[in-house]
């Protein structure tokens, strides 16, 4: 059995990254609302199905993929489960375990990721059906008065000892504290996103340590250092690289065998161009990868429409979006490859 390191090495191999295919029902209806599909449990089966069935963008640039519930124990239209599936294209499959962020009491704006409760035995389940890894994301709000200092201390313990329960379980946590661009009002600053997210990792990895999480088992999901949706500000591709790099340097163990960034907040060729900024300022102490959703599947999304008959197309989207984000990954994409196709 592969050691909790020998797996979070394997999820950032060169050049591969991580699907994030964990949407809420919530999330998915408003993806689904932009090409007119109902929601049901079909339909977000045959839509993930197209996904897990593109072999190209599977095969080569994908190492692993966040599911739900849901989706790490559902079977394809033909009753193959999709954890077998993925098993076909060397591909591990990871669960996100957290049940969602809530009103934080005693705080303005900020919220709380709840799902410890149970805990335990839900990982000892999702174990035996298969899963490898897993994934928690704590949100941390931007504003005049956000985040307080209790606020990120409250979601940095949440995280640490969902990582805890992972190790223990023998499934690699992916620890995603996320400083919001897209929150209320989202009018911070570069600078500002840069402070609290630098207290944030520091936090978070005191608390880690305190847990005993063995931080050579474990990869972080972090937000890129960005200004708010609605700030003025518009930084170069290279400023954003240079200072989220600045901020991870400063606060992550070289230990951690790899960040996996997520894209909240960015268009899709954005995240990929950041990205591969960063990994061309090496050499880094870590591997540098994606673990997107949304930057990986809109294009996809749009192509198949619900309609069996784009399911070609559509995977030919989702394998060109892998692929430069493959690309990012190594520092060797280039806007003019993107732009070709």
């Amino acid at each position: 059995m592969p050691s909790l390191n020998e797996v979070a090495q394997k999820l950032v191999l060169p050049g591969m990254g991580i699907l994030a295919a964990d949407e809420s029902e919530g999330t998915i209806a408003k993806r689904f609302a932009v090409i007119g599909l109902p929601v049901t449990l079909e339909t977000r089966r045959d839509y993930r199905e197209m996904l897990f069935r593109s072999r190209e963008a599977m095969s080569k640039y994908i190492s692993g993929v966040i599911l739900t519930e849901e989706t790490l124990l559902q079977n394809a239209a033909d009753g193959t489960p999709f954890v077998t599936l993925l098993a076909e294209t060397d591909v591990l499959p990871g669960i996100k375990v957290d049940r969602g962020a809530f009103a934080m009491p005693g705080t303005q704006g900020e919220k709380i990721t709840e799902g410890l409760d149970g805990l335990r035995a839900r990982l000892a389940h999702y174990r035996e059906v298969g899963a490898k890894f897993a994934k928690w994301r704590g949100v941390i709000a931007v504003s005049d008065i956000a985040p307080s200092r209790n606020g990120i201390r409250a979601n940095a313990h949440v995280l640490a000892r969902y990582a805890a329960l992972c190790q223990e379980a023998g499934i690699v946590p992916v620890v995603e504290p996320e400083v919001l661009a897209d929150g209320e009002p989202g009018d911070h600053s570069l600078e500002r996103c840069a402070e609290v997210t630098s207290e944030t990792l520091e936090t978070v990895f005191k608390e880690l340590r305190l847990a005993g999480v063995d931080l050579g088992g474990m990869l972080l999901k972090p937000n890129m250092v960005l200004p708010g949706i609605r700030s003025a500000e518009r930084p170069s591709v290279g400023e954003v690289a240079r200072r989220t790099l600045e901020v991870l340097k400063a606060q992550v163990p070289a230990t951690v065998p790899g960040i996996a960034f997520l894209s909240g907040g960015q268009s899709d060729e954005a995240a990929t161009a950041h990205l591969s900024a960063m990994n061309r300022m090496g050499p880094l102490p870590w591997a540098l990868t994606f673990s997107y959703g949304r930057a990986l599947q809109t294009a996809a999304l749009l192509a198949w429409a619900g309609e069996a008959a784009n399911v070609p197309a559509a995977q030919a989207a989702f394998a060109h979006r892998a692929r430069m984000n493959s690309l990012a990954a190594t520092g060797e994409w280039r806007v003019e490859l993107d732009r070709a196709a």
